[in-house]
């Protein structure tokens, strides 16, 4: 049995959920909707709440562009993939907002990432009743018997006035995203931004735009934000700081995009570790460190045609690395090195932004002790089951579920939309087989089939 930790007062559940949602961006999104429409049809009902850091769902708010595209089709959305018919799709979503032959005539596969973005909105909005917002999973602990057995966790949740629940459930699914990732010498602050926060702290300039903005980094959403500052802020010069020689273009052909296929996972799990490294190499430019064709020419034409007028607003610092920010009053001195001969420079700025992307979190940060029952590979990472359920000892029937950090087991589509609406379903899938296995157990014990449980 598990008490509250010393020091701590908290309201305990009684109820045994199925499922614990840890976040709820578009992976646990498409898992509450896989769950929905399981129970719509099946004899047994799964049990499940979410909890969500944010006060509200937003997904990546600080990069809605307004001109920003996808990068996958619309038909890779939250459940298209498993049921071509089901009302949460985005053609759905397009019907109820009456947009749907304007959207046809559009021409497009890629909606706008507003637009998009107001598609997850509206499917969220359904599962409200189902989400603690503005609450945070602290920990996550194993409910041992007194046979040493794990059959369901608890999860401990607080809220923003620091009370806490503790929630105990048969399977936790977690689903935290990826954390902003800076580069070593990088330290946030009043003019030192990362990428993710771009639209959300461009109001603190208002009245005193800046003369001069350095983005680091080489990827979409930083060849997007040299974009957006360069429009914005028509008097100021943009200089894009990077390792490369120049922007690569993402590879988005018919071919290469088979690596997100979910039939490709099935390859990458069962391939051997070399080969996972290998493919993990040869298609790394569909998605790491890449940029669209269509962005990178609009920028190489603006800036030629700055070129030819004299007035070089956007300038390319490549071949540079970015080895350290300092904020010294209200300007940014960025330490740059070259790559060819080491010598290094000060570049002086009003504003840095670090486009440098993204890592995902440390599961293991929120298992806590339970992480002593998780299985890992031989370089230390958790050993994750195909269903995505981390490995774990022999006596614990409860799951850990990833939706996120298995690019090790899955492969590329593990962080991106591509494969979200399947992998929901199979995970639903694997929670209600192993909740069936388990009531006929129980029935074979002579137990109820609601011992333990609901």
């Amino acid at each position: 049995m598990v008490h509250p930790r010393r020091g701590h007062s908290a309201s305990v559940r009684t109820e045994i959920l199925d499922v614990v949602g840890v976040g709820f961006g578009p992976s646990n999104l498409g898992l509450a909707i896989a769950i929905a429409e399981h129970n719509a049809t099946a004899p047994e009902r799964l049990t499940c709440r979410f909890v969500e850091k944010q006060t509200r769902f937003g997904w990546h708010r600080g990069m809605l562009l307004e001109d920003a595209t996808m990068q996958v089709s619309f038909l890779k959305d939250l459940v298209t993939l498993r049921n071509p018919t089901s009302p949460f799709s985005f053609l759905a979503y397009l019907k109820r907002h009456d947009r749907l032959v304007d959207f046809i005539n559009y021409g497009s596969v890629f909606p706008t990432r507003l637009e998009f973005h107001d598609y997850l909105e509206w499917a969220a909005a359904r599962f409200a009743g189902q989400v603690d917002y503005g609450c945070e999973v602290v920990a996550i602990e194993p409910a041992v018997g007194v046979d040493g057995s794990v059959d369901y966790l608890v999860v401990e949740v607080r809220d923003s006035a620091g009370r806490t629940v503790r929630q105990p459930a048969r399977n936790v699914v977690l689903a935290t995203g990826l954390r902003p990732h800076l580069p070593s010498g990088a330290v946030l602050g009043e003019r030192i931004w990362h990428s993710s926060d771009l639209l959300t702290r461009l109001g603190e300039l208002a009245g005193r735009p800046p003369a001069r903005v350095a983005v680091v980094g080489a990827g979409q959403s930083a060849a997007e934000n040299v974009d957006h500052l360069h429009r914005t802020f028509p008097d100021a010069e943009v200089c894009a700081v990077f390792t490369r020689y120049g922007y690569s273009p993402a590879d988005d052909t018919s071919f290469a995009n088979r690596i997100f296929d979910p039939g490709a996972v099935d390859d990458f799990y069962s391939a051997p570790d070399e080969a996972k490294r290998l493919i993990l190499g040869y298609h790394a430019n569909t998605n790491y460190s890449v940029v669209d064709p269509e962005l990178i020419e609009t920028l190489y034409r603006r800036h030629y045609h700055e070129r030819v007028a004299g007035r070089e607003r956007l300038r390319f610092l490549n071949v540079t690395r970015a080895a350290g920010a300092v904020q010294v009053g209200d300007r940014v001195e960025l330490a740059i090195e070259s790559m060819l001969d080491g010598t290094r420079d000060v570049l002086v700025a009003d504003l840095v932004v670090f486009a440098t992307g993204y890592r995902p979190g440390d599961p293991l940060e929120l298992l806590g002790p339970f992480g002593a029952y998780c299985h890992r590979d031989t370089v230390g990472r958790l050993a994750v089951h195909r269903d995505y359920r981390v490995v774990t000892a022999p006596e614990v029937t409860a799951g850990v579920y990833l939706q996120g950090p298995t690019e090790h087991t899955h492969g590329l589509s593990s962080t991106l939309l591509s494969t979200t609406a399947v992998r929901s379903g199979e995970i639903v899938t694997s929670i209600a087989a192993r909740s069936a296995a388990s009531t006929v157990d129980r029935r074979a014990d002579g137990l109820p089939a609601s011992a333990t449980s609901r």
